[in-house]
């Protein structure tokens, strides 16, 4: 398998892709493209009618999206471990997911992922509401969990949450303590040390993902 990629520093849905291998240590190259660049689109309109990344290959197969590709890599290589086996948290754990990859739109244009920076913004209504939702979320499964991933075993679910894990710590958004607890968590996992520590090493600077002020 290939899974291409942007910059770690900045893009959340490759990183949502990335986390399912690097998860379960499955084999796959890794190819990184700096985002905007004519390598990237030159190298993706060659693969993909969408030109985005996070794109795999795998073998004859090509899957685009990062729910997509979570969801296919959960069936071809994992038995469907990443999702939980009760069809009642499944369903809700699919909707969870699906939350999160279709809303929180004003969260996602106003705290654009920036693993490397500190920075502040004044958050619009509509992205305090977003925040809102997701800290009240993350309690709520921390209940039913005793603190543990969002469904108890990490899931797809977690994956798709991660990088609003870490545009929290960039923005400095305060949150409640179980919602904290499960920032920490995800903050201690040794998939998310290793893309942050890979993003460390990168010097692109992509000026529309650079919102705020430094803090």
């Amino acid at each position: 398998m290939k899974l291409y990629i942007g910059n770690q520093n900045y893009s959340s849905w490759s990183l949502r892709a990335w986390l399912i291998f690097e998860q379960y240590q499955l084999e796959v190259e890794v190819e990184k493209l700096t985002l905007f660049s004519t390598e990237f689109y030159q190298t993706l309109e060659a693969l993909t009618p969408t030109a985005k990344v996070p794109t795999l290959i795998d073998d004859e197969t090509t899957v685009w999206d990062s729910l997509a590709i979570l969801e296919y890599v959960n069936e071809q290589y994992l038995n469907g471990c990443c999702w939980p086996n009760d069809s009642l948290r499944k369903a809700k754990a699919r909707a969870v997911a699906c939350e999160m990859h279709s809303g929180f739109l004003a969260l996602r244009n106003e705290l654009p992922m920036n693993c490397r920076a500190k920075r502040q913004v004044v958050l619009s209504a509509e992205a305090r509401k977003d925040i809102q939702r997701i800290d009240s979320l993350w309690v709520e499964q921390m209940l039913k969990h005793d603190g543990q991933w969002l469904f108890g075993d990490w899931s797809i679910a977690d994956a798709m949450f991660a990088p609003v894990v870490l545009r929290f710590r960039t923005y400095g958004i305060e949150l409640s303590p179980l919602a904290q607890q499960y920032q920490q968590k995800v903050l201690n996992s040794d998939s998310i040390k290793t893309w942050l520590k890979q993003a460390s090493h990168e010097q692109d600077i992509i000026i529309e993902d650079e919102a705020g002020v430094e803090r």
